[in-house]
């Protein structure tokens, strides 16, 4: 999947014949089919399976929504390391790799280049916005998913990989939309990351929240609490989930409670390591 240079389902420039569309504006101009373009008196594309040269954008959350884990990794940590994983993989098969790493107020940008350069830079730049993370950080209004979506859409407005990493806090109708844009003309992925306290919220305790300014004590004993805490969180991961069905957008999960290598392994098809 993150290979753009041999022969994958994933769409691109290659060898083997997928399908006939009609143009779009930015369109590879050698794609044209002209014997179709000139029975139908519209121009039409070839799409193949296999890709030459697709570059590769790693779009990755660490905002404040981020900053939370309850048995290994914070949902920060999980991504930041999948991610880095995912950088390395495609920048050692040739391919071009960049990326957005944002937070609760900056944005990095990235643009795909094939140079160790470009690795090395997205990488610190993840590394800066994983550090930049405290739970004594102010209270502040954050980027939203749909601002980061858009420059993706002006980064990466075709024929790209885009791997999504995030836990998709604060997600609306917009934000379906442009994903459905992106997954128009890119190959999009989304890595959903989530922590075991989303599926088995513990009942019985008290846990005490903050933004930094103000604080609240929540009482799981109260089962009507629990259960309204339950229920918006699990919502939250089914609606996500759900776009794999309703958009036809691969949705790959991550969990804080396992190991970064051992999950990207698998969720590539790859075999275990031995031990």
């Amino acid at each position: 999947m993150l290979n753009g240079r041999h022969a994958s389902r994933l769409r691109g420039r290659g060898l083997n014949f997928e399908e006939l569309r009609g143009y779009l504006p930015g369109d590879d101009v050698r794609t044209i089919d002209w014997k179709v373009t000139a029975r139908t008196g519209k121009p039409h594309v070839r799409v193949y399976t296999e890709e030459r040269d697709r570059p590769a954008l790693i779009v990755v959350d660490q905002r404040m929504s981020m900053f939370f884990g309850s048995v290994l990794n914070m949902k920060s940590v999980t991504a930041a390391e999948c991610a880095a994983l995912a950088a390395f993989r495609i920048f050692d098969q040739g391919d071009r790799v960049g990326g957005i790493v944002f937070g609760d107020t900056a944005i990095a940008e990235i643009r795909p280049g094939r140079s160790r350069k470009s690795l090395t830079v997205f990488l610190t730049a993840l590394s800066d916005a994983n550090g930049l993370l405290n739970a004594n950080q102010p209270a502040v209004t954050p980027i939203s998913m749909n601002q980061v979506l858009q420059s993706v859409a002006r980064i990466a407005p075709r024929n790209h990989l885009v791997l999504l990493f995030s836990d998709f806090d604060q997600v609306d109708e917009t934000t379906r939309l442009l994903v459905t844009g992106l997954s128009q003309h890119n190959d999009l992925v989304i890595v959903l990351v989530s922590d075991p306290y989303v599926e088995e919220m513990p009942s019985g305790v008290k846990v005490v929240v903050s933004d930094g300014m103000l604080q609240a004590e929540i009482d799981t004993a109260d089962k009507t609490v629990h259960r309204r805490l339950k229920d918006m969180a699990q919502g939250r991961l089914a609606e996500i989930l759900n776009w794999q069905r309703q958009l036809g957008v691969p949705v790959l999960p991550l969990t804080t409670a396992q190991d970064s290598v051992e999950q990207m392994r698998r969720l590539m098809g790859l075999p275990g390591r031995r031990r």
